[in-house]
């Protein structure tokens, strides 16, 4: 019974030790707040007036004002109402008109509205973004965009080859006119130009590839916005090259080569009489005298002078033997 007593209180005494050594290692923490779970404020609305529709777009928000990734799916709240000379956005959403169902696509929502009710106005538009349990963000930014009617959609653009390229004219009414196009087997239209004219020249293009172009209309609507038409009917192509290469340009003739040379410079003997049997008409065609025909100096046939070579006495010094190389000792 002593030996079980012992053994108990050595027990009560581990199990003491061990709750002192963990009490030890606690600290007093201050308990966090619950998250809100609003979603965060959308910053990237665009809206612009394309025809007789104005298109707005803007990301759906995917994370909460906290930087927390939000559970479920958000719910879109655009709308639109006209805008005063004074902006209040608490009294703008009191009367603006709610737009629904837009289409997302990649996280990406569109809407499109009708211009026929606000022609002639400035409208304001605006979007927030509300959580699965009512929770409402922030409103975004606001675009302020003037409606005007819709601007004409231009002909179907009439494309001709050319040695710089691919000439394409279209006609209608605009301030400017962009130039849309695509090549071969891409799924995207790019805007491969924006002109003034009516008129355009793809240059630099690939022979035998199909290229796709149409052409919208820019109309200058007022506030610094510009108004697109719809966009015009497509012209397919493919460029052939039937075209002679063009002709250099800015090429110089080189000037002509001049060769000069002169004889040596070494005097020319005077020959002996016996050699001077040219006849008098061709001593300079002038009738002299045999004497002086004799003293003439003819002219050697490879027109160099020949120098004379006088022998000269023999060397007194004695001549030199070759020897072996020498031999070296290792």
């Amino acid at each position: 019974m002593a030996g079980s007593g012992r053994w108990a209180g050595a027990g009560v005494t581990v199990i003491a030790v061990g709750l002192l050594l963990t009490s030890a290692c606690g600290y007093i923490r201050v308990p966090l707040a619950p998250l809100a779970n609003v979603p965060s404020k959308i910053s990237d609305l665009a809206a612009v007036q394309r025809g007789s529709t104005i298109v707005a777009h803007c990301t759906v928000p995917t994370i909460t004002t906290e930087n927390y990734p939000l559970k479920a799916s958000v719910k879109l709240d655009l709308r639109i109402a006209a805008a005063g000379e004074h902006f209040d956005a608490a009294a703008w959403a009191a009367q603006a008109k709610e737009i629904s169902d837009p289409e997302i696509k990649d996280g990406l929502a569109t809407y499109k509205i009708p211009t026929q009710e606000w022609t002639g106005k400035k409208v304001a538009i605006g979007v927030r973004s509300v959580s699965s349990k009512g929770k409402e963000s922030e409103w975004s930014n606001f675009e302020i965009v003037p409606v005007i009617a819709p601007p004409e959609t231009p002909s179907k653009p009439e494309v001709t080859d050319t040695a710089l390229g691919e000439h394409i004219t279209w006609t209608g009414r605009g301030d400017q006119f962009r130039v849309l196009r695509r090549i071969g087997d891409e799924k995207d239209y790019s805007i491969a130009s924006t002109v003034a004219g009516h008129e355009w020249t793809d240059t630099g293009i690939d022979y035998g590839k199909p290229y796709n172009y149409m052409v919208q209309a820019l109309v200058d609507a007022g506030n610094k916005k510009t108004a697109e038409s719809d966009l015009s009917d497509v012209c397919t192509c493919i460029p052939q090259d039937k075209f002679p290469p063009a002709v250099p340009a800015a090429l110089r003739a080189a000037p002509p080569i001049q060769r000069r040379w002169s004889g040596s410079p070494i005097a020319r003997p005077i020959w002996p009489d016996t050699a001077c049997t040219a006849p008098r008409a061709m001593v300079r065609g002038r009738n002299w005298p045999k004497s002086a025909r004799c003293r003439a100096t003819p002219t050697p046939p490879w027109n160099t002078a020949r120098p004379t070579v006088t022998p000269s006495a023999p060397s007194t010094r004695p001549a030199m033997r070759a020897s072996a190389p020498p031999r070296w000792r290792s």
